[in-house]
């Protein structure tokens, strides 16, 4: 919405600069967005006068003119054809930039003869583009006036208007505001009503489903053509094209008090009768924007005996537009619903400036009064008689009343404001007050309670005196601000960024079939009304999701990539169904290389989980193969678990099957952990670290290849070994299965490394020999591995 001050100074009376109407707008909560001051874009031009212009010696097309200007007398060539002694015109100086050619003057030669500045055309000042040679102004204007002074230019302030405040569609309920706030007066804005001289002939029907109420009157004998310039200088101000009076009135209505309206050529119309109804199926219009539009049963249109002549709210119609020819005219005022005028829009892809203002709601109150203050506007400008006035319809209820305790200001914004002031700032804002009850005005429909009229005394008493109180302190939780949850997912996020893993942030929701895929899929998690058709159920797992982020930057040319999240899944519709894991998935896509194989992914994704887990703290926990979820590849996948019940995590490579349902290219590697199936820590006393106690002696190492079943794991052989003398015996690491020739059927060598660290004194052959013994025979007494000859 834009508007001028000397527009704003038609409905207020003050004294106020564009500055402080700026200001008393931002704090009664209309957002200014910008403020277009041609007096400061123009600062560097005035008015100057053409003393001399003769031929220039090296040009047949450039004077050199003599210039009376503010700098005083200046030699300036000019090639405009109307460059004349004794003319009044627009001088700009050296080193002043010129808008609409985008150069800053310099003092140049033109031709042989230095140019002290220059005078501009009504383009290069961006005022006038389709004036022809330099500006030509009046006589009588003195050398140096301003030239935003010399065009009658001045500020233009716009400001967003928030969909609930229609009424600020209208320079009048801007200056409603600004009044109750202090910056002045609100001028007498009521509308006298104009005799009409006999009835309007042309009957007026509605159907109220497509528009509540509709007024209209005749209006014989007007003539139409240009509007004037004070008319049209206001249209451009505020950026609308002048077209003629009877439309330039119109706008002037719709900008001025926020009432749309439309006038109809009278000759044009037929059938005695013009309608608001519903369109009819295969019905068209072709409106004033010389777009055919289809009027379809849910579209209001305004229609005569010949069908529809105009979209109501929205646009009117070729066939009945008003030119200078016109001399009797159907001026219609309605309200239409301002649903169904949104839709309309939103249906047929048209926007104006009456369906913005009808689909944000516009005074219902002010439709027969608007038709008074148009007529008035005609008459005075377009000659004319009019007749009665023809209503069909009815407005719409005003808004109930409610009751109001004036106290309620202070219990719920802290101001202290007396009651006095409260009643004159709701009565000058429009509303009516008896007693307790308050009775909002018909343009104000987004006032429905008590609150709402808090908000009104507090905006316009200054946000800014709203009373600073610190809040109560909250008592600290002796534990920290961190629950434990709160806590691992921080530390969580910062061990897999240190382990090299990128964090991605994915949706809550995934495709109802990949939820299936990894368990999900209950009815009670797919959602009613979902954002996208392939997010329509809450996720049982993180990994399909960044399966498909992986598979994305694979499909970008990143096939390496290395992806975590930490996030809540869902089993169920209750809030304990809501579990927070952290999830991450590996595609490793290593160079080629002839160097030799690489290291198997999968020992690394386990180290990473496994360093993860050190960090949040968790115990020991047991390895089982074979187990894990149908999504895993059976062979290179297991689960973590405390005890035969609690799954703390799964992880392995994942199964080809689904990597293929999702579309992606494998291997890819993953893991899921259950921060929740962590048991908290105990507390503990704190207890000070030993000293760091290091051997003298040269550790010793011994190796032992076992035969043991085939179905044992490996990795079982080094607990009963490190049992056997944990003084000793710092380290066992199995670095060694092989199966084949020399090796049994159903058995399976398992080579391990022993690390023996003697503390006191080196060991003796016999002391070694016999540890070794005992190492054969734990391991023979916990797993029946044999030492392999």
């Amino acid at each position: 919405m834009k508007f001028t001050l000397s527009w704003l100074t038609e409905h207020l009376e003050t004294t106020a600069s564009v500055a402080e109407v700026v200001d008393a707008m931002t704090m009664a909560g209309l957002e200014v967005e910008h403020v277009e001051d041609p007096a400061a874009k123009l600062a560097r031009f005035s008015v100057a006068k053409v003393v001399e212009a003769v031929q220039h010696p090296n040009a047949d097309r450039l004077r050199v003119c003599q210039v009376d200007t503010v700098d005083g007398r200046k030699e300036i060539v000019c090639g405009a054809p109307n460059a004349r002694a004794g003319l009044t015109t627009i001088y700009a100086p050296i080193g002043a930039y010129v808008p609409g050619s985008g150069i800053t003057l310099e003092a140049r030669p033109v031709r042989g003869v230095v140019s002290n500045g220059m005078l501009c055309s009504g383009r290069e000042l961006e005022v006038d583009a389709d004036a022809d040679g330099i500006v030509e102004l009046d006589g009588a204007l003195a050398v140096g006036t301003p030239a935003a002074e010399a065009f009658g230019l001045e500020a233009v302030i716009d400001f967003e208007v928030t969909p609930n405040r229609p009424d600020w569609l209208g320079v009048v309920g801007i200056a409603r505001d600004l009044a109750t706030a202090g910056l002045g007066k609100l001028k007498d804005v009521s509308v006298a009503p104009v005799a009409g001289k006999g009835l309007t002939p042309i009957e007026i029907r509605v159907d109220g489903d497509a528009c509540p109420m509709f007024a209209g009157r005749l209006i014989k004998g007007v003539k139409n053509g240009p509007s004037p310039d004070w008319l049209q200088r206001k249209l451009a101000s505020v950026g609308l094209r002048p077209i003629s009076a009877l439309v330039d009135i119109t706008n002037l209505m719709s900008y001025d008090r926020c009432r749309p309206l439309h006038v109809y050529d009278a000759a044009k119309l037929t059938g005695g009768f013009i309608e608001a109804r519903l369109g009819r199926e295969g019905e068209t219009l072709e409106a004033l924007d010389g777009k055919t539009y289809d009027a379809g049963p849910e579209v209001c249109v305004i229609a005569d005996a010949s069908g529809a002549i105009g979209l109501g709210g929205v646009m009117g119609g070729e066939s009945t537009k008003v030119s200078e020819t016109t001399t009797d005219v159907f001026v219609e005022s309605a309200y239409f619903n301002p649903i169904r005028t949104a839709q309309t829009g939103r249906t047929l892809g048209l926007t104006s400036d009456a369906q913005y203002r009808f689909a944000r709601g516009v005074d219902a109150g002010f439709v027969v009064p608007g038709l008074e203050l148009a007529t008035r506007l005609i008459l005075e400008i377009c000659g004319g008689e009019a007749c009665d006035i023809r209503v069909a319809g009815a407005p719409p209820a005003p808004p109930p009343a409610f009751a109001f305790d004036r106290a309620y200001v202070k219990k719920l914004s802290g101001l202290d404001v007396p009651a006095a002031k409260i009643d004159a700032i709701l009565t000058t804002l429009g509303f009516t007050l008896s007693g307790d009850q308050v009775q909002p005005p018909t343009w104000r429909r987004d006032v429905e309670g008590k609150a709402d009229l808090v908000e009104e005394v507090a905006r316009i008493e200054g946000f800014d005196a709203l009373p600073a109180e610190a809040l109560p302190a909250a008592p600290r939780q002796a534990g920290g601000v961190l629950t434990v949850r709160q806590q691992r997912m921080r530390n969580a996020r910062r061990a897999m960024a240190a382990r090299g893993y990128a964090e991605a942030v994915t949706w809550s929701f995934m495709r109802t079939e990949w939820a299936r895929l990894f368990g999900g899929g209950d009815e009670r998690l797919v959602l009613t009304n979902p954002i996208a058709a392939d997010l329509a159920c809450m996720r049982p797992s993180i990994l399909p999701n960044l399966i498909e982020a992986a598979a994305r930057n694979a499909r970008q040319g990143f096939a390496d990539a290395a992806l975590f999240e930490v996030g809540p899944v869902f089993d169920g519709d209750q809030p304990g169904d809501q579990r927070t894991l952290v999830a991450a998935v590996i595609a490793p896509h290593a160079p080629r290389s002839w160097a030799g194989a690489a290291a198997d992914p999968l020992f690394a994704l386990k180290a990473d989980l496994m360093a993860l887990l050190e960090e949040m703290g968790a115990p020991n926990l047991q390895v089982a193969q074979g187990s894990a979820s149908a999504w895993w590849h059976p062979g290179r996948s297991a689960r973590l678990q405390l005890g035969p019940r609690t799954v703390v995590a799964e992880f392995g490579e994942l199964h080809p099957a689904i990597l293929k349902a999702l579309d992606a290219e494998g291997p890819m590697l993953a893991f899921e952990l259950d921060l929740g199936a962590i048991p908290e820590p105990k507390r503990k006393p704190t207890k000070t670290k030993a000293a760091l106690d290091l051997s003298p002696l040269m550790p010793l190492r011994r190796d032992f290849a076992f035969l043991l079943d085939s179905m044992t794991p490996a990795g079982d052989l080094v607990r009963p070994i490190l049992g056997v003398d944990k003084a000793l015996i710092a380290d066992a690491r199995v670095f060694d299965v092989y199966q084949g020739k020399g090796v049994p059927e159903g058995q399976k060598s398992v080579a391990v490394e022993v690390t023996v660290q003697p503390t006191e004194k080196t060991l003796t052959d016999a002391e070694i020999e016999a540890l070794s013994q005992r190492i054969v025979a734990a391991a023979d007494k916990a797993l029946g591995a044999k030492l392999r000859s």
